[in-house]
């Protein structure tokens, strides 16, 4: 019987036939956790009577939720994320080197094949690589710290064939903004998640990590992008699933007339065409976080708001990924461009995102934001209403103070 790429990759780290279902004991590759769960982590790892890690290059701590620390209580936590890294020798980036999955895909700490954890939910973004990666809880990662291994059920797997090409302006955000639209937020609860298709073959990796990140917010296990045409700077084994693989569902779309998609309050899978909600006024604009904080992404924004100024009623932040974005945006002077226009730029990190730290709105204020999640609260205001989209859509609106079709915009740049 054939299998799929996650029963390939558990089989490789359980050593032995592995299919949906099963029970499999894994090694695991290389693990990480952010300020949010790191500081849980170490308690969990110490309760557990551990007193050194099973492998020290294998561990990555991240302060990055809410960074540079905001007051007293956190900056606290921060030390003792500290203290425990230079105990241990293990990986720590601090406050503004980035954001946790941005760092672990630029540093090379995830490669193609591996089997990765996080102690964050967005860790499936390094399906974009090929990699089987999950988030886990705190104390589930506190184990792995012990043992080098975990536990797994092998989750069946959804297959997306994805034809066609996207229209200039509309990118791999819209794209995955309209699949999780179509499966909603449970519709791949458990589940791993293959996009495939000729329509991926020319990604950037920094498109295949935005549609890779947000395979949570269908409830999936797992996502992965088909490694077909990606360019990365190593050699690396292009695993593919068997032909006779077993699939759960299989779904199919053409996306050559994909239009700029937006997912209204409150949940990420309330997704309209643009066509549909053009002209609601926004007060705030972000572009930033694990989704499309990449330098492909500060590009897109730049080429709209290039020798124009933002609304004079929006605040608009922006946040790289990395430092290493940050400094590529400076040295090619996309970053002049968009604080030129008006735009403020934030430390690298994911404060605005969760609501934790940065970029709180007031009550009633409209954000269109290019992150992953527009629950109630998730900027740090229940009152607050948040729309998500892609860089394009959020330059736009920021220029105009309201949901705006970025599609002119961008022919107008091409010309």
């Amino acid at each position: 019987m054939g299998q799929t790429l996650i029963e390939k990759i558990i089989s490789a780290h359980a050593d032995q036939p592995a299919f949906q279902n099963d029970i499999a004991i894994v090694d695991v590759d290389a693990v990480m956790a952010s300020d949010t769960t790191a500081p849980l982590t170490i308690k969990g790892f110490h309760e557990m009577g551990g007193t050194k890690v099973w492998d020290s290059s294998k561990v990555v701590f991240v302060i990055d939720h809410a960074a540079p620390a905001p007051n007293e209580r956190i900056a606290n936590l921060h030390s003792f994320m500290r203290d425990f890294a230079k105990e241990q020798e293990i990986t720590l980036y601090d406050a503004g080197s980035g954001i946790c999955h941005q760092l672990m895909v630029e540093n090379g700490h995830v490669k193609p094949g591996q089997l990765v954890l996080g102690a964050d939910s967005h860790t499936c973004t390094y399906g974009a690589l090929g990699a089987f990666a999950t988030g886990v809880g705190s104390t589930d990662l506190a184990a792995v710290l012990l043992t080098g291994k975990t536990w797994i059920k092998v989750p069946a797997t959804i297959k997306i064939e994805l034809s066609g090409k996207l229209q200039p302006g509309v990118s791999a955000k819209d794209l995955i903004l309209f699949l999780v639209g179509q499966l909603g937020i449970d519709g791949a609860t458990y589940k791993a998640i293959e996009f495939t298709g000729g329509a991926l073959t020319n990604f950037s990796l920094d498109s295949r990590l935005t549609v890779a990140n947000m395979a949570i917010e269908m409830g999936a296990k797992a996502g992965f992008v088909d490694t077909e045409g990606l360019n990365l700077s190593y050699e690396f084994n292009d695993i593919k699933p068997d032909d006779d693989a077993i699939y759960e569902k299989i779904y199919s779309f053409d996306i050559s007339d994909l239009e700029p998609q937006i997912s209204i309050p409150h949940s990420p899978d309330n997704v309209k065409s643009i066509s549909e909600i053009e002209g609601i006024t926004i007060q705030q604009a972000f572009l930033g976080s694990c989704t499309n904080g990449r330098l492909e992404d500060l590009h897109e924004a730049a080429s709209i708001l290039r020798g124009k100024t933002i609304h004079p009623e929006v605040r608009f932040m922006v946040a790289a990924a990395s430092r290493e974005v940050y400094l590529k945006a400076l040295q090619d002077g996309t970053a002049e461009i968009l604080t030129r226009s008006g735009a403020t730029f934030l430390p690298s990190g994911c404060g605005p995102c969760v609501g934790t730290h940065l970029g709180v709105p007031g009550n009633e204020e409209g954000i269109i934001s290019s992150t992953n999640r527009n629950f109630r609260g998730r900027m740090g205001n229940r009152n607050s209403n948040v729309y998500l989209s892609s860089p394009a859509t959020v330059a736009a609106s920021a220029l105009y103070g309201k949901i705006t079709n970025p599609l002119a915009l961008i022919k107008e740049a091409i010309k």
